[in-house]
């Protein structure tokens, strides 16, 4: 079975750390996990580290047992597929040809893509943007490329899927869809999905694990509600906050208000 191990990873730009020693795992293949944390974390930093776009200051990624920290991109495109929070600027493609050159592109063999024609508008089928198959993708709204983005992720049949805040620019409608999908297509394919998302409520209604990232260190791992806490979002978001259910309802996330710090007037009588 597929896992993911992270040992001691340091990652950083121009040698300033930004990840420090981080381990976490192993994290089993068929189970969405939600990688979360305030802003400027790190969060986006550790995606890329997975990804192989940014080189590790130290540790290792082992996916499957194998350390693939220092992969061959070509190699490490195979079995890892990353999804940007901005999308790069979109080619005059049509959907369906995008999801095409995305099949052929991490196939082992050039001339052999890993899914046809048919596959890629099934998989559009599923993703509920069939009907943009022949629009261009320069022409779609940014929810829409959002969702073709997402396409070309999961026809390549990763090993590892990761996904940088996939949800920012979707309705909440196509929110649910896509976390439907993501679940299903994730023990479908035997798939270590990773997902960067700032809506705890989602977190704690779609995912299976969760890790929590604070100044680049991890703060908890484990069940969502295990991580998302009233004192964990005390400690990292500093808000006041509890976490209800109303049966027979999910998990959410209800904040009272911000934690003020103690200062110094506060701590010292006055004169």
């Amino acid at each position: 079975m597929t896992m993911l191990e992270i040992r001691h990873l340091s990652v950083g730009y121009s040698r300033r750390p930004v990840i420090r020693s981080l381990s976490a795992g192993p994290l089993p293949a068929g189970r969405i996990i939600a990688l979360l944390g305030p802003n400027g974390s790190g969060k986006s930093t550790l995606l890329k580290a997975l990804a192989g776009l940014l080189r590790p200051l130290g540790g290792q990624i082992l996916l499957g047992g194998t350390d693939i920290t220092h992969l061959p991109p070509a190699r490490r495109a195979q079995q890892v597929a990353y999804l940007p929070q901005s999308l790069p600027a979109a080619a005059h493609l049509r959907v369906l040809e995008s999801v095409l050159v995305a099949a052929h592109a991490s196939a082992p063999d050039p001339v052999a893509p890993v899914a046809d024609a048919g596959q890629a508008a099934d998989l559009l089928q599923r993703l509920g943007i069939a009907h943009l198959g022949m629009h261009y993708l320069d022409q779609l709204s940014g929810g829409q490329k959002q969702l073709a983005g997402l396409a070309q992720a999961l026809i390549r049949r990763p090993r590892m899927l990761l996904l940088d805040e996939p949800l920012s620019a979707l309705d909440l409608h196509h929110q649910w869809h896509v976390m439907d999908l993501l679940a299903r297509e994730t023990r479908d394919q035997d798939l270590v999905t990773l997902i960067v998302l700032h809506d705890l409520d989602m977190a704690l209604q779609h995912s299976d694990e969760a890790l929590l990232i604070q100044d680049g260190a991890l703060a908890a791992c484990g069940a969502p509600t295990a991580v998302i806490t009233p004192q964990t979002l005390a400690d990292v978001y500093q808000v006041k906050a509890r976490v209800e259910t109303a049966p027979p309802g999910p998990p959410h996330v209800l904040v009272d208000g911000l934690c003020v710090p103690e200062t110094s007037d506060r701590l010292s009588p006055r004169l």
